[in-house]
């Protein structure tokens, strides 16, 4: 993908690694609409990129139609999406069942919904690029809080599928798996009234360094220019990725030991 004079959808752009994304992205050339449910985080980012800003949710399949329609008038087409909206969700199994949708409607169905919105468009066209901004703990776990742990496994799953059913259709996918990045999800996490969640976010940052949005926004805009499928911010997941497969047991008990040294 020529990033220079694409057309470029982020979501979750009010902050964080979709604010840094959306940066990058137009520094790289790109013309960019970036959407947030914050309305005025999402203009200021915006106003910061000479984008257009939408105050929608991308959860929601009129969110991403708003989006598009918007990247469509302004820009006349969209070549790339990336799904980065995301959200941590309840601690421990989840008990309130509304909170499970919630938190799949906007970890998960969010990219379904976008992909279903833009690749058939790609197809005729014989192009586009779609990231979907997952989690390390999409490849490994997330102590304390099922719910992401599962959302993200299920958004890192879709991703491979994406890629592996249209990769030689002209359509690129890239699967941003990163560990600690300081962006207002995990502070909230570290500050968050409820133990589990500290917890979570406990094993986040003493899993390794808490990086800069703007170094997971580099690799994430040379992997859409390299078609680079797995992004990987923080290196030593793919140590940890690879031992979990080598011996799955071994890396449960590891992780049991792990959550207890958390408290």
């Amino acid at each position: 993908m020529d990033i220079d004079g694409s057309v470029a959808v982020v979501t979750g752009a009010g902050s964080g690694i979709g604010r840094a994304v959306a940066v990058a992205l137009a520094a790289a050339g790109s013309s960019v609409v970036v959407g947030d449910i914050d309305a005025d985080a999402v203009a200021e980012t915006a106003a910061s990129i000479g984008g257009v800003g939408i105050a929608a949710d991308a959860s929601s399949a009129e969110g991403i139609a708003a989006l598009l329609d918007a990247a469509g008038g302004a820009f006349g087409r969209v070549d790339i999406y990336v799904a980065n909206a995301g959200i941590a969700g309840e601690s421990g199994l989840g008990d309130d069942e509304a909170a499970w949708d919630r938190i799949i409607d906007v970890n998960l169905r969010a990219h379904i919904r976008a992909a279903k919105a833009v690749v058939p468009e790609w197809l005729e066209r014989g192009r586009g690029h779609f990231v979907s901004v997952a989690s390390a703990a999409g490849l490994l776990t997330q102590l304390g809080a099922a719910p992401y742990s599962v959302t993200k496994h299920a958004a890192v799953g879709f991703a491979e599928w994406l890629s592996i059913r249209y990769g030689d259709k002209g359509i690129g996918v890239s699967c941003v798996c990163p560990m600690g990045v300081d962006t207002p999800l995990l502070r909230g996490m570290a500050e968050s009234p409820d133990e589990e969640i500290r917890v979570a976010g406990a094993s986040v940052t003493s899993a390794g360094a808490v990086i800069d949005p703007d170094a997971v926004a580099a690799l994430i805009v040379q992997a859409i220019a390299d078609g680079t499928f797995l992004v990987l911010p923080h290196p030593e997941v793919l140590t940890m990725y690879r031992q979990k497969g080598a011996d799955y047991e071994r890396w449960i008990a590891g992780m049991r030991r792990f959550r207890n040294s958390l408290g």
